[in-house]
């Protein structure tokens, strides 16, 4: 079952979402790192035994960031939250307004939640708060 939020629930979770999605976007960048090492490593054609065990060494590595990033989105998954984008740390809330479901959108680097997306519009959808409590979200 969908857990909705209210923007004052899904502001309270930022504080416990932002280190996660700080995290993650880290672990991003360092999955990528070690990434273009392993695909270094694997087109040398002069590697070693030493090189061949530096590789395995990568490989855990990759594992072990991959593993904390699948932790991360299980709880974020767990909370009842979207992850859309891990670069951004764009998230969404589900929400519903007069009985229709919509997205409170945030990301990494906004202050509170201010913005809102229909389930169908996404992201290029967004639409500031106000219109909600203003009456100009009939579409």
């Amino acid at each position: 079952m969908t857990r909705f939020y209210n923007i004052d629930e899904a502001n309270d979770r930022l504080a416990e979402l932002e280190p996660l999605l700080l995290a993650l976007r880290d672990q991003r960048a360092d999955l990528i790192r070690l990434r273009d090492l392993v695909l270094e490593a694997d087109n040398d054609q002069e590697s070693t035994d030493d090189d061949a065990e530096q590789l395995r060494l990568l490989r855990l590595r990759m594992q072990g960031v991959i593993d904390q990033m699948q932790a991360a989105v299980a709880e974020i998954d767990r909370m009842g939250i979207t992850l859309r984008d891990i670069e951004s740390g764009l998230i969404d809330f589900p929400a519903l307004v007069a009985g229709r479901q919509i997205c409170l959108c945030w990301r990494l680097g906004e202050g509170p939640i201010e913005w809102w997306h229909s389930i169908d519009d996404g992201f290029s959808g967004r639409r500031p708060l106000i219109e909600l409590a203003s009456g100009m979200a009939n579409e």
